[in-house]
Formats: C-alpha cells, sequence, structure tokens
C-alpha cells in the first residue's frame, strides 16, 4: 500500500521540539529536546508536553503502527527476535510489524522501482546510498530517541551513512572489508607486517601468497595506500589521477612483487581450494572466507591489517575499501517517528552484538566492536584494524573494467612490455570516462 508523502519541515524551530510526522498514523520524530504533536489528541494537547522524545511519540499515537521492515534473507530470523524485542519495550503501543526479505546488494533497485511503496525501515549496502538519497528514499537522521548515532559509530561507518556531510542511514555492521589471511606456522607477527618479507619467507617454505590483483576491489589498495585517488563524481562519473606522477612506481611496486614468483594472482573461489590443499600460506580476502582459512589451519590460523609494500623503494602502507551495511527509514513512511525508533533499535549497541553472536558479522558500534568475544575474532579484529587505512566504495560504474584490466596486465608481468605510462593513461581514460 503507497504511503502518504510527508513533508518534513527542519527548521531549527521545528527541531527545539521536535519533527511532526504526516498522514496515516502520526508521530513525531524524536530529539534531545521535548516534542509536541499538531496531531495529537485535545486531551493530550491540554497537558504539557512529554519530558523526553519516546514519551512525547507514544503521546501522540493513536490507532495501530503499521510498519514494513525488510531484510536479507541470512537475517531473517534475528531480526524477528529484535522486533519482538521492540514491540515488548512499548507494551502499550498497539504494533502490527510485517518483516520481508529483500538483499542488502539488490535493495536499491527494489526501493527504486516505487519509493512510496517501498519498506519504512529497509537494509542496504553502503555503496546504494548516494543514489537512495538522489531519489528522495532516505529520511536524514536528524533526531535521535536512545542514542547518538553519529558518535556510537566507528568514523568509517558514519561516513559511509552520509551524503554531503547529512547522515542519512544507520550503521549496522562494518565488516565487508578485506585484510591478510595467514598461517601463524609459517610467518611471525613481525613477517606480517612487509608483503616483501612475507614473499621471501613463503619462498623459504616453498608456499604462495595470494590476492585478486585482477580486480579493482583489490588493485585499489596499493594506489590509495601510495596517496592516489579515485573518487565518484556527482553525474556518476569518476576522477582518479593514478596516471600522475609516481603512479608509474606504483605499478612498478606492483610488477616487482609479482616477479618474485611468490605472490600470486588468484580469484576467491580459486583461494579457497589453494588454501584447503596448502599451497598457499597467506592470501588477502574477507571474513567470508574466515572459516575456510580456520579449518585449514586450526590453532595457527591468524589475521592482520594489510602489510606495507615499497614504492620507489620506500615502505608503503596498503589501504583498502570498506564496506558497510546500513539501515535507512523511508520518508514516505505514514510513522516516521517509530521507523526511525525502530531503526535505532536494529542497529543499537546489544542488537550489533547480538548480530556478532548470531552471524559473525563485524559490528560498527564502537562499543559493540571493542567487546571481548569480537576482539577474540581474528577476522573481525584484523578488518578493525585495517579499518584505519580504508576508505568507503564510492566510484561510478566505469571504474570496474579499466582497473580490472590494469590489475590483469600487472599481475601477469606487462607481457607486452607496454610503457608503465601507458598502461595507466589507458586505464585512466577509461575509468574517467564520461557517463552514456
Amino acid at each position: 500500500m503507497k504511503k502518504k508523502v510527508c513533508a518534513l519541515l527542519l527548521s531549527a524551530a521545528m527541531m527545539a521540539c521536535g519533527l511532526t510526522g504526516c498522514g496515516g498514523t502520526d508521530a513525531n520524530v524524536g530529539s534531545s529536546a521535548p516534542a509536541t504533536d499538531s496531531k495529537a489528541s485535545s486531551e493530550a494537547s491540554s497537558e504539557a508536553p512529554a519530558t523526553d522524545p519516546i514519551s512525547n511519540l507514544i503521546a501522540a499515537t493513536t490507532g495501530t503502527v503499521e510498519l514494513t521492515v525488510w531484510a536479507s534473507e541470512e537475517d531473517q530470523d534475528l531480526t524477528k527476535n529484535l522486533i519482538a524485542d521492540f514491540e515488548a519495550a512499548y507494551p502499550d503501543v498497539d504494533f502490527n510489524i510485517t518483516l520481508g526479505a529483500e538483499s542488502e546488494s539488490t535493495c536499491k533497485d527494489t526501493v527504486l522501482v516505487d519509493v512510496e511503496a517501498a519498506a519504512d525501515v529497509y537494509t542496504f549496502a553502503d555503496d546504494q546510498i548516494n543514489e537512495l538519497v538522489k531519489a528522495g528514499a532516505l529520511q536524514s537522521v536528524s533526531a535521535t530517541y536512545t542514542y547518538d548515532v553519529a558518535t556510537s559509530n566507528v568514523a568509517g561507518a558514519v561516513e559511509a551513512a552520509s551524503v554531503d556531510g547529512t547522515l542519512y542511514a544507520y550503521p549496522m555492521t562494518a565488516d565487508n572489508g578485506y585484510f591478510m589471511f595467514y598461517d601463524k606456522s609459517i610467518f611471525t607477527e613481525d613477517d606480517v607486517k612487509s608483503l616483501e618479507k612475507m614473499l621471501e619467507v613463503a619462498a623459504a617454505n616453498d608456499k604462495k601468497v595470494a590476492m585478486c590483483v585482477a580486480d579493482g576491489w583489490y588493485i585499489y589498495s596499493f594506489f590509495k595506500g601510495a596517496g592516489f585517488d579515485m573518487s565518484l563524481n556527482a553525474d556518476g562519473s569518476n576522477s582518479c589521477n593514478w596516471n600522475e606522477a609516481g603512479g608509474t612506481d606504483v605499478a612498478q611496486g606492483i610488477l616487482d612483487l609479482f616477479a618474485t614468483g611468490s605472490f600470486v594472482n588468484m580469484t576467491d573461489e580459486e583461494m579457497a581450494t589453494a588454501i584447503t590443499e596448502g599451497t598457499i600460506a597467506a592470501c588477502v580476502n574477507g571474513t567470508w572466507r574466515a572459516a575456510t582459512a580456520a579449518e585449514a589451519w586450526g590453532e595457527n590460523y591468524a589475521a592482520t591489517k594489510l602489510p606495507t609494500y615499497k614504492v620507489a623503494g620506500t615502505d608503503t602502507q596498503m589501504s583498502s575499501f570498506s564496506g558497510y551495511k546500513l539501515i535507512g527509514v523511508n520518508p514516505h513512511s505514514d510513522n516516521i517517528g517509530w521507523s526511525m525508533l525502530l531503526a535505532e533499535h536494529l542497529t543499537s549497541e546489544a542488537s550489533q552484538v547480538a548480530r556478532f553472536e548470531a552471524r559473525g558479522l563485524g559490528p560498527a558500534n564502537i562499543n559493540a566492536a571493542a567487546s571481548e568475544a569480537v576482539q577474540a575474532d581474528p577476522a573481525i579484529a584484523a578488518l578493525a584494524e585495517q579499518a584505519a587505512y580504508a576508505t568507503p566504495q564510492r566510484v561510478g560504474g566505469n571504474y570496474w573494467s579499466p582497473a580490472q584490466t590494469l590489475g590483469q596486465i600487472l599481475s601477469s608481468g606487462n607481457p607486452d612490455g607496454t610503457e608503465l605510462q601507458e598502461l595507466l593513461d589507458t586505464a585512466v581514460t577509461g575509468i574517467v570516462a564520461p557517463v552514456q
């Protein structure tokens, strides 16, 4: 059922007294100050306003609160439990909350078919946020009820949930990135600080170190780590300076790594097989490959941030793309206040801990990420360590193919002997091409 369009007037005066919802069962949005509701009953309006936004929201609510939530198929059971906890927390309110299944990876496409008919609360991958905001599909987090979203979550997650400095979503996880898995019977903690040292040790033990360099998601780590940029423009095109002065040093550094014979380009599936067969003793990958490495290496399974590599003789920390899962609120919801409060509940510290315990997903919440249980998980702890060198994935579609081609050429040793400047110029021309 389509929701009525709600015009939210975000003036400073209204922020002082909360936001007033429109249409359907009306309820005001929370804030740090008392709120009033223009549609509350005459009895409620004759009384002094409540001193906290949740009490004010409850007082302004009449009838059943109808909400629809979309979560991934894998998150259904946990989300059901969290919704039940939410309903139990407000026993005086009559809820009818419907849970539907929608993958975080495809959520944007489904929402944009008909924004007004989309769920009140939905989960999505952070690289979809620009298009969702542009389409008017996300309510800004302009007020809060139970915790401060901006200060309770890691900076990278808050950045990923924001557009042009405005927070538009609630961070839920911070685990879609990559780092270094390794077999600590082969490598010491000092060895894994340097990729060159790792390759030396691997060769001495007849092992390999793997990374999917022929992939735009991973080759980015070398250039960004060396201080080069790749970013998304407002029109969906990209800006990229990999071919500027010093870029060829990065390309040569990648060639030097592969020239050792101990650094190999592998896809995720190839790495899984190689880990099991024992041909690689370390690899760059993500949390989804943790179980494979843990099973193969047993008590010797370990993980850490990405190492340094040499650029023109200088040790350079590898960067990475970071990825987050976020929860958004549909601004066309008939129950904006309750939608925002539910989004807070689904992404609270306790809920993020529960999500880690149930599914092993890394928390974005600072306190949850610092818990003993999370820190004891090698993959999640390594991802948190790498977060200091990671940036949210914000790229246009023209990035992927040229970056992949560049990675394929370099990981193959530049078999045609093409001048490195020419290779980079060609890649950048493709990456920054206008959007058709």
